[in-house]
């Protein structure tokens, strides 16, 4: 009895701790090769509306929850995406929701996607504040959250965490270069693998992050103000 009652609690935690990806509708399916999923927006209205997956369930774990809606968007052939808010009783959206939210799911031509050019994503994942310097200016995001650069094609861009050890690259995008995306990860320490002992400390990394998982984090995270 003592290890059914256990197994019975193991069941229950695992029931309300995991975040659920579900295919909740399917208009119809498309037969593609592509491999990406992107988010829309305008485009929507000439894409072709296959579904829809609705995500019940809040996890840290971003990376995860994507790799789930996106093997559930490319069963029926979806390469796009956009967010469909809940309503509200008088049919208002709802704000956005991370424990619970639908993406609705389409197949759009390459050739009529938009806005694919022409920016820097920076996304904050830590549980605290981040500050994130471009060239000498000085932003800081809040946990899940992110800004845009808007870029000037051959101007060169150096990113950097701000942090004593802190990761610092250079961007110099050329003109109809495909937006770039980045994660700016918290402080790391880990174990030494030189084989002197010890730890390696580091004070934010900045990770580059696929289009798609890029435009995925910019639909759930939250945009920051930004001042000219």
């Amino acid at each position: 009895m003592k290890n059914l009652g256990i197994i019975i609690f193991v069941f229950f935690a695992q029931v309300f701790s995991a975040q659920n990806v579900y295919l909740t509708k399917v208009e119809k399916t498309n037969e593609n090769t592509d491999k990406f999923l992107y988010r829309i927006n305008e485009e929507a209205k000439q894409a072709e509306l296959l579904g829809e997956v609705e995500v019940q369930g809040f996890s840290k774990d971003d990376a995860e929850v994507f790799s789930l809606i996106y093997k559930k968007a490319k069963e029926i052939g979806a390469n796009a995406f956009s967010l469909k808010p809940f309503e509200n009783i008088d049919g208002s959206p709802q704000a956005f929701n991370p424990s619970n939210y639908k993406l609705a799911l389409y197949y759009l031509p390459k050739d009529k996607f938009l806005n694919q050019t022409g920016n820097i994503f920076l996304f904050a994942s830590s549980d605290k504040d981040q500050k994130i310097g471009v060239n000498k200016k000085d932003y800081t995001l809040s946990p899940r959250s992110y800004i845009i650069i808007k870029v000037v094609p051959g101007e060169l861009y150096v990113i950097s965490t701000k942090k004593l050890l802190g990761s610092t690259i250079k961007l110099q995008p050329k003109q109809g270069e495909i937006s770039q995306y980045f994660q700016i990860s918290a402080t790391k320490i880990k174990s030494d693998d030189t084989g002197v002992g010890g730890i390696n400390l580091k004070s934010g990394d900045i990770i580059g992050l696929e289009k798609s998982y890029g435009e995925f984090l910019s639909t759930i995270y939250n945009k920051e103000k930004q001042s000219n």
